[in-house]
């Protein structure tokens, strides 16, 4: 398993998608999940709804202003990547991630704010088939964390063998 994984919702909206995103998380290991804005916190019974008791295992924090936490992070030598349909991103399967890392997941309307964006060591993006441009942001995080901590878990066992 990796080390330190972080995720940090930036303004999500829907309380159901954090209780997904809780839920994901402790799927695939995540450290801990950053709730930033107006991103709701546990407990809260929509939360705990989706979540299934996810909300009980994986630690989180409150930051009001995700900018700052960012840079906090950044100092701490975390690694920020965010998840985002933006003209300078990469494709998530052509990304190889470096940890500590964190995975900026955005508001549902409105995505990632340009500030962090531009703090951002890489963007990466899911390619869309259809005629929508995005999919839902708890299913998005779903395929980039397993994509993610696929290739850490690859790594480590490349490592472990030499």
């Amino acid at each position: 398993m990796a080390k330190d994984f972080y995720v940090i919702c930036d303004n999500i909206r829907s309380l159901e998608n954090i209780g997904s995103i809780f839920r994901t998380a402790d799927a695939i290991g995540v450290t801990k999940i950053f709730l930033c804005g107006i991103s709701g916190k546990p407990p809260h019974e929509k939360i705990t709804k989706t979540a299934l008791g996810a909300e009980k295992t994986i630690p989180f924090e409150y930051h009001k202003q995700m900018w700052r936490l960012v840079e906090k992070l950044r100092r701490e030598k975390v690694f920020i990547v965010v998840l985002e349909q933006y003209k300078k991103a990469l494709v998530y399967s052509k990304f190889k991630p470096h940890f500590p890392l964190a995975l900026v997941l955005g508001n549902e309307v409105k995505g990632v704010s340009k500030k962090v964006l531009e703090k951002a060591d890489k963007v990466i993006y899911l390619p869309m088939q259809g005629k929508k441009e995005s999919l839902n942001v708890s299913v998005a995080f779903g395929v980039a964390g397993y994509y993610l901590m696929q290739n850490a878990n690859i790594k480590m066992q490349n490592d472990n063998l030499k």
